[in-house]
């Protein structure tokens, strides 16, 4: 245990943030470089080494925390990373990107502010990358044996790292002119600088995967041809078909899917694009979706220049804090959240369905119309009086994905079966219903986290180990039944 009265003797600490009027000029991550490590050993020892880790059963990757809790107390950051990397592929990742549900179920969160989990985290792994203790773990011995994954978002990348560590042959196809899926376009720079990214797949490369970008499977090579080339296959290719909004002036000018919107002001930063095709620059913006993907419009917005920027959320404003009988610990509560993009300004709007909109004599769009909504007898219902419209010359739809991308032929041409949901089938071992096809990630579960993700991805990798060799090493953190811990 780190320290027996440490959760008694300090206050929850996070991370600083860079001051707004700073950092909105800017796309660096908005967090103060270094803030971290001189109070992540206190905070570290908050961690109560409970005889049953509730956090080990958030985490869907089964991350050993208290005892990489107990090393960062120490600062022994060399057993800290090991024990880190011996379930997690990508802490970097995922101590930027997660919500932290470890950090819902954390035990000591029952009557006070729960461990800093996440903060530990990414501490850990940015001290060694620092020290050098990130190194490639090349496989003694190849299998002779081939695999593709289809995507390289964090389940394709974690498939592909685990399996070349098993001694097989990896390539990774990505349809983007860069690897990393959403992890490189769908998240901004602000959230994550890509040179984390970056220098993992350096790693990668070394380890003896190989990447291949501007390859789409199912238009660019067909999907005979690529079972024909590999031994094994690994779909990992998302659950990209955005959910859209059917209402009347839709189809007006200035009226996007986050995804068409956000890999812009990336690829900006990636020196592709002086400026953005798509830019809020003196815009009055509205971002429709309250979640995640919609923060990341909302801080996007504002360093584009908005003139103003307004969030739309059709469900009631979260509570603050855990509602003891409807959100009990430990699992994942859904709360009120002020994410760095919400400390930056705009307006957010709760209980709030857009009606239509309305556009200029030139088919720009220029106001929204919208009316309150209530829940009647199980149902939201719009509130008679309640209409109202407010300015909008750039509308973002951030409202979540339905399911895999059918329009490619990739579905098709593998003549996979889908589930109820619309995703791609798999068995207790991640395998399609075609011999050699495995899924993993969002493609087979559905919109997730980015944890649930890679465990996807290293579970995929135990199956296809399998499958390959009639036996497997590999861990496999979850099973494709498994869901989070939530009411």
């Amino acid at each position: 245990m780190a320290d027996p009265k440490g959760f008694l003797n300090h206050g929850r600490e996070v991370a600083q943030t860079r001051p707004v009027g700073e950092r909105v000029k800017d796309w660096n991550e908005v967090y103060v470089p270094g803030s971290l490590l001189p109070i992540i050993s206190k905070q570290a020892s908050r961690c109560m080494d409970c005889g049953i880790p509730f956090c080990h059963n958030g985490c869907p990757l089964g991350n050993l925390i208290p005892e990489w809790n107990d090393y960062a107390y120490r600062e022994d950051w060399a057993a800290a990373q090991e024990r880190l990397h011996a379930t997690n592929n990508f802490p970097e990742f995922t101590g930027r990107l997660c919500p932290a549900p470890c950090e819902s179920a954390c035990v000591l969160g029952i009557n006070q502010p729960p461990v800093t989990i996440k903060n530990v985290e990414v501490s850990i792994i940015d001290k060694a990358w620092e020290t050098g203790d990130v190194t490639p773990q090349i496989p003694e011995r190849l299998s002779g044996k081939t695999v593709a994954v289809i995507g390289s978002g964090p389940a394709g990348l974690a498939a592909a790292q685990q399996l070349t560590r098993a001694g097989h042959t990896v390539a990774v196809y990505e349809r983007a002119d860069r690897i990393g899926g959403l992890l490189r376009y769908g998240i901004p720079e602000f959230k994550m600088e890509k040179r984390h990214i970056n220098r993992r797949i350096e790693q990668m490369r070394a380890e003896g995967t190989r990447f291949r970008t501007g390859v789409e499977i199912g238009r660019d090579l067909g999907a005979r041809d690529l079972k024909k080339r590999y031994d094994a296959i690994v779909i990992a290719a998302g659950a990209t078909t955005a959910r859209d909004l059917p209402v009347p002036g839709r189809e007006l000018k200035g009226i996007y899917q986050a995804m068409e919107y956000l890999p812009l002001a990336n690829k900006v930063q990636e020196g592709d694009y002086v400026a953005p095709p798509i830019s809020a620059e003196g815009k009055h913006v509205v971002v429709i979706g309250g979640g995640d993907t919609g923060a990341d419009c909302v801080g996007t917005a504002h360093r584009q220049g908005a003139a103003s920027v307004t969030q739309l959320e059709i469900m009631p404003r979260p509570n603050d804090e855990r509602h003891a009988i409807n959100q009990p610990w430990p699992t994942f509560p859904i709360l009120y959240k002020v994410t760095s993009a919400h400390e930056e300004g705009g307006e957010r709007i709760y209980s709030a369905s857009t009606t239509h909109f309305e556009g200029d004599e030139d088919g720009n769009v220029q106001w929204l119309h919208l009316a309150e909504v209530e829940f009647v007898e199980g149902k939201l219902t719009s509130k008679p009086g309640t209409e109202r419209k407010i300015p909008a010359q750039l509308v973002t739809l951030a409202m979540g994905f339905t399911g895999t991308d059918r329009e490619n032929g990739l579905v098709e041409q593998f003549a996979l079966d889908l589930d109820e949901r619309g995703n791609i089938a798999r068995d207790a071992d991640f395998q399609t219903n075609v011999p050699g096809v495995f899924v993993a990630g969002d493609a087979g579960r559905g919109q997730s986290l980015i944890v649930w993700a890679i465990a996807e991805g290293r579970s995929a990798a135990r199956g296809v180990d399998r499958f390959l060799t009639g036996a497997s090493d590999l861990p496999a953190p979850i099973r494709p039944t498994d869901r989070a811990l939530a009411v």
